[in-house]
């Protein structure tokens, strides 16, 4: 079975997400959506709401699971046994940031980190720029799965 961990904050979780997981899926047997725990980064949403959150939008598919960890996250996917991790990438500057830690957990374990580019349609959404939305009372739901429900 391959197994892959789709990491990342998921704060929140956008249609730029949803499209890399409904893609990975088509690659892999089985996506864990991975929330890691970054203690030096201010959440808009505590860990309990991205977990629900997620979690609502894939309940109906077996293949996704979503959970959260802390440490390393090649040392989660030896726990989840999971040989690849899936990633993202909009632009140059991901992939540059992206390819660091690539190698990086390469030469710490026998995990294969595998990008898929985002789609033209959704290459330029962030969580960051759906949280300022978010803090202005700007209009972010497109930006967003229709199924989740923001407070």
């Amino acid at each position: 079975m391959r197994r892959a961990l789709f990491p990342g904050s998921f704060d929140p979780f956008t249609v730029g997400h949803l499209d890399i997981v409904e893609r990975g899926v088509k690659i892999f047997d089985e996506i864990v959506i991975g929330i890691g725990k970054n203690s030096e980064k201010k959440y808009m949403f505590s860990l309990e709401e991205r977990l629900a959150f997620i979690n609502t939008f894939f309940k109906q598919d077996s293949r996704i699971t979503v959970a959260a960890y802390d440490g390393l996250t090649i040392d989660f996917c030896r726990k989840i046994d999971a040989a690849f991790i899936l990633r993202g990438v909009r632009n140059n500057g991901d992939f540059e940031f992206e390819k660091a830690i690539a190698r990086t957990n390469r030469h710490l374990s026998n995990i294969e980190t595998v990008f898929l580019l985002t789609s033209a349609e959704t290459s330029y959404i962030s969580s960051s720029i759906v949280r300022e939305l978010i803090r202005n009372n700007g209009d972010y739901s497109t930006f967003i799965p229709s199924q989740i429900k923001l407070p």
